[in-house]
């Protein structure tokens, strides 16, 4: 259903459609693009904004390849992968059966073969390994090599944040479930710096931020969960590791990570540029590595489990309604603006000069394209939180209806006071 609603409303659609698809990679249509930049600016305002405590950064996606030599990537960020006989498809060694067959079709398999995940690029117009080098598989190593920039510019004392969205790859090749495993994705991520000793208290604080913000966007408490890292299942660069988990309908599976990375990032760094990475705090005169916190969500998968989460349907006078009850926050459109008639002109101008005039505070269209109750379902659909609809008497009176996408109460507001009313609204 989702998947449908995706494409029929313009949220997302198969990258290269035309040309049969590539396998794992998507594009946002004109309301996913809408959906994916709300979303962005409500994670940005509440962890770079609302607080003194963490600066934005955007690094390239293009790094030197020290980069991933020192973080470990070129030698160990390998998957062991098998193929079967028959089918020819390709799976994790995890995740064939003791019986050492295929778990699709039951054929037999291959020896097991390590690939790299990242994926290569050559600078330059010539291919030698001199310009070899890689689409960063993890935004985190550009806020890392960028530590001392920030102290040095921004003035901050330890302890910081350093917030960063921006576009990872990765080779994958166990895709699918939609756009919650993809080769391209998008991640919001932040690297906290903490004192040594004070790491355990802004790990947990940490993990509970992050499972409030997904409560305060609306996800409902139930379809969320935190899963703590198992000693043998940590990264080895982790002290420990808090999985936030949703319950998508393939089954509970990560929306972010909060890990204690120590200061394993730092250290590396140090060690292979030949920099001095440490902080020197100028009030103890104590100079030590910091050690580091990273909340890190994905994007995609964020818009997955809000997309699910939010839909619903109705019957109203024995019709399905089909709502998502995004957060207002976060709905492509806030407003759509329907005239009741629009083989009358002036019924048409005054609901234009509402669109246009709403336009200047927060996206909304206008719209005449079908009969109002048709019109009302669309909204519905596509989680517009508010209806305008401009009819005959709003040329007597000076009113229009609102009508709310969760309730379907309607109000008569002037069109005076339209502008107010809906930033009021949206606020609440």
């Amino acid at each position: 259903m989702i998947v449908s609603l995706c494409k029929r409303r313009g949220f997302i659609f198969q990258s290269s459609e035309i040309y049969g698809g590539l396998a794992s990679t998507w594009d946002y249509g004109p309301l996913g693009a809408e959906l994916k930049r709300n979303l962005k600016e409500a994670w940005w305002r509440s962890n770079v904004f609302e607080r003194d405590d963490v600066e934005g950064l955007d690094a390239s996606i293009l790094m030197h390849p020290s980069v991933w030599m020192a973080s470990g990537h070129v030698s160990s960020f390998e998957d062991t992968l098998v193929d079967c006989k028959s089918c020819n498809k390709r799976f994790k060694i995890e995740h064939i059966p003791s019986n050492k067959k295929c778990p699709e079709c039951g054929g037999q398999i291959t020896e097991a073969r390590q690939f790299n995940l990242m994926l290569k690029t050559h600078l330059g117009p010539v291919e030698e390994s001199g310009s070899l080098t890689y689409l960063r598989p993890e935004t985190a190593q550009g806020i890392f090599v960028n530590f001392q920039n920030v102290v040095n510019s921004m003035r901050k004392r330890v302890p910081f944040g350093i917030a960063q969205i921006g576009k990872s790859f990765r080779n994958e090749v166990t895709t699918g479930n939609f756009t919650f495993r993809s080769r391209e994705f998008e991640q919001m991520e932040i690297e906290f710096f903490v004192k040594p000793g004070t790491d355990e208290e802004w790990y947990r604080r940490w993990v509970d931020e992050r499972f409030n913000w997904y409560l305060k966007l609306g996800i409902k408490k139930e379809n969320l969960n935190k899963r703590e890292h198992e000693k043998t299942e940590l990264a080895h660069y982790a002290k420990a590791c808090t999985d936030i988990e949703y319950r998508f309908p393939f089954g509970w599976s990560e929306l972010e990570g909060i890990a204690n990375r120590t200061d394993f990032d730092l250290k590396q760094h140090m060690k292979l540029s030949g920099q001095n990475l440490e902080y020197f705090d100028d009030e103890t005169k104590e100079r030590y590595l910091p050690y580091v916190i990273e909340p890190s969500g994905g994007i995609d998968r964020s818009i997955l489990a809000f997309l699910v989460d939010s839909y619903r349907e109705e019957k109203v006078k024995d019709d399905k309604r089909v709502v998502l009850g995004l957060n207002k926050s976060l709905a492509p459109l806030k407003a759509a603006v329907l005239p009741l008639l629009r083989n009358r002109p002036e019924i048409v101008k005054l609901a234009k000069e509402i669109t246009n005039d709403l336009k200047k505070n927060f996206k909304a269209m206008y719209d005449d394209t079908a009969s109002i109750g048709r019109l009302y379902r669309r909204q519905d659909e596509i989680g517009t939180p508010y209806c305008i609809t401009v009819d005959v008497d709003s040329l007597s009176d000076s009113k229009v209806t609102v009508r709310d996408r969760d309730t379907m109460v309607q109000e008569r507001v002037d069109v005076a006071k339209i502008k107010e009313y809906m930033v009021e609204k949206l606020k609440s």
